[in-house]
C-alpha cells in the first residue's frame, strides 16, 4: 500500500478539480438565487419600504458619529487570529508528508503568533475600559 501511495504525484493539476468545482457550484448557486429572487420577487416599492429602518429603532441624528477605534481594533485582531487558524488545515492535511521539519514550522509559527499576542495583551489592546 505503501508503494502505491509512493507512486501517486502529489501535485498535479488533477487533485485541484474537487476546489475548483466546488468553488464553481458556489459561485453558479449565488448567482442562480439572486437572480430568482430578482425576477420572481415582489416589486412593490412604497414609502413604508424605503424608510431607513434598523433593529426596530427609528433613526435619530447622523449616521456619520465618531466611534472609538477600539473596535476595530477588536475586529482587525479577530481576524488576524482567524486567518492564522486557517492555515492549520493544510498542515492536518499533509502533517505525515511534511514530517519532523513541517512540525517544527508549525511550532515556530504558534510561537510567533503567541509573542504577538502576549504584545497585543500587554500593550493593553484588549481593555475596553479608557
Amino acid at each position: 500500500m505503501n508503494c502505491l501511495l509512493l507512486a501517486v504525484d502529489h501535485n498535479t493539476p488533477i487533485n485541484y478539480f474537487p476546489i475548483a468545482l466546488q468553488i464553481i457550484v458556489a459561485i453558479g448557486f449565488v448567482v442562480v438565487m439572486m437572480a430568482v429572487t430578482h425576477l420572481l420577487g415582489p416589486k412593490r416599492k412604497t414609502h413604508d419600504k424605503l424608510i431607513n429602518f434598523e433593529s426596530g429603532i427609528p433613526s435619530v441624528g447622523n449616521a456619520r458619529q465618531p466611534m472609538g477605534i477600539k473596535y476595530f481594533l477588536v475586529a482587525i485582531l479577530f481576524v488576524l487570529f482567524d486567518v492564522e487558524v486557517i492555515f492549520f488545515y493544510p498542515y492536518a492535511v499533509n502533517f505525515r508528508f511534511l514530517g519532523k521539519d513541517g512540525f517544527i514550522e508549525v511550532v515556530l509559527f504558534v510561537v510567533f503568533f503567541l509573542l504577538g499576542f502576549t504584545y497585543i495583551v500587554k500593550k493593553g489592546a484588549l481593555e475596553w475600559e479608557e
